[in-house]
């Protein structure tokens, strides 16, 4: 994830930051269940105040694109309709026992397949 802050601009950092996570997010940059970096590490890295980042990410907590889960950190939400979120939250949980397992991609989906076709 590649994230830029343009100090010039009107429009102010947390903003930025802010609109550019949503726009990951509907381009699939961003799938649900990524873990985004820390609140002073994202702050760090962009040259801009921690507070700022905890702005936008209260902000897209409210609006449900990201979850905090407490000392775990904040990750990107499931969206959509309760079946469609369901899934997703399927897909991501398969996705961590997939990487525990140190199965590789094409393995993965050969076996999503096989799971649909049965």
């Amino acid at each position: 994830m590649i994230l830029v802050i343009d100090p010039s601009s009107a429009t102010p950092p947390y903003e930025q930051l802010r609109v550019q996570v949503i726009d990951a997010v509907r381009a699939g940059t961003l799938v649900p269940g990524t873990k985004l970096p820390t609140v002073r590490r994202l702050a760090e890295d962009l040259g801009i105040a921690p507070n700022t980042v905890a702005r936008s990410y209260r902000e897209l907590e409210r609006d449900e694109v990201i979850e905090t889960r407490g000392r775990n950190g904040s990750f990107i939400a499931a969206t959509g309709d309760a079946e469609h979120r369901q899934a997703q939250l399927a897909a991501t949980a398969y996705v961590e026992r997939v990487r525990q397992l140190r199965l590789g991609t094409d393995e993965a989906l050969a076996l999503v397949r096989a799971a649909l076709q049965a």
